[in-house]
């Protein structure tokens, strides 16, 4: 079991990153045609980073995933005014930041794929005026001793943090960016797929052994991906028709996984019965990695009794080969690390 937390690099603070070239991945990428035999140890993946502990999509939370055991942070990317990615779980930041307090007649309301949402977007602020902004817990159930404390970073800066963390560790910390919205993004002008690579390219991380997997629930986008990188693609999947044997070996003619919901894996009830859902995956030649392991009650399956590391366990019996977690330190003791 890995007892001990690595140390978190001083460069946590976005004036003290710095460019540096990335250290090589450990991991293979090449996807074999055939059936995936499980990860001997499931990746520990950093969900929005330590966001049960800090708030989400911050410099300071993904540090400390990273010191709790996390092989991979997670930032979500979103643009602002002037195309620049930035880490934010949606466009709209009235529940992540102070936005409201610094910018009140900025509220607008807008249609997000289909949905009509009022509040504030990144793509109306420039990359200036966010700064401006201080990150808040988005939960009213978690604590709130951070807010206001912490900035939004730029996808280029989680980069710079992975690299450095790397090299203070001595252990590969690798980055799983979800482009958001990318659809809509897209039609305003705000692509982030060229972006996004541009970014991994600088510092050469667009290498098909790079420590990077790129994620997205819509499948448009992986597709033209595919076409333009090497790097591995995960398919986030919610729904049964995602997941039959015929999509399944769809998915897999141009992404490495897919990121399954966990209650696609096993479902709430102690009685219910594990799905195929990684056995078919891993047939497919898919991995499987399972979004998302949250302890609070609101979340947790019944069946684990209050348990969150039953669930870890289970997850990793039925052969799962990612866990994205909120807690990462939570998900390390769940594997005995």
């Amino acid at each position: 079991m890995r007892t001990r937390y690595w140390p978190v690099c001083r460069a946590v603070v976005p004036t003290l990153l710095v460019a540096c070239v990335t250290s090589p991945g450990t991991r293979a990428t090449e996807r074999s045609p055939s059936v995936v035999v499980p990860a001997a140890t499931p990746l520990v993946i950093a969900h929005r980073g330590a966001s049960g502990h800090r708030p989400e999509h911050t410099l300071e939370g993904y540090a400390l995933a990273v010191q709790m055991g996390a092989d991979y942070i997670e930032p979500d990317l979103v643009s602002t005014k002037d195309g620049v990615l930035v880490a934010r779980h949606e466009n709209e930041i009235g529940g992540t930041t102070d936005v409201a307090v610094k910018f009140a007649a900025r509220k607008t309301r807008k249609v997000i794929d289909g949905d009509t949402i009022n509040g504030w977007f990144t793509e109306d602020f420039t990359l200036a005026e966010l700064h401006t902004l201080r990150a808040r817990e988005r939960l009213s159930f978690r604590s709130h001793a951070y807010d206001g404390q912490f900035l939004i970073p730029t996808f280029d800066d989680v980069l710079a943090l992975a690299d450095s963390l790397t090299r203070s560790s001595g252990r590969t910390v690798g980055v799983y960016p979800e482009t958001k919205h990318p659809t809509y993004f897209r039609r305003i002008g705000l692509p982030i797929e060229e972006r996004m690579l541009r970014a991994l390219r600088a510092r050469r991380l667009d290498r098909p052994e790079a420590p990077v997997f790129i994620q997205s629930f819509e499948s448009g986008n992986l597709r033209a991906l595919a076409t333009q990188t090497r790097l591995r693609l995960i398919q986030l999947v919610s729904s049964a028709s995602q997941v039959t044997p015929a999509a399944l070996r769809d998915i897999a003619t141009y992404a490495y996984g897919i990121g399954a919901n966990t209650r696609q894996i096993v479902g709430d009830d102690s009685a219910a019965v594990p799905t195929s859902l990684i056995t078919d995956a891993h047939a497919a030649g898919l991995r499987v990695h399972a979004w998302t392991l949250r302890p609070e009650p609101v979340f947790l399956a019944k069946r684990y009794g209050g348990d969150p590391i039953a669930e870890v366990r289970e997850l990793v019996r039925l052969g799962v080969d990612g866990l994205f977690g909120d807690y990462p330190d939570q998900v390390v003791r769940g594997l005995r690390r």
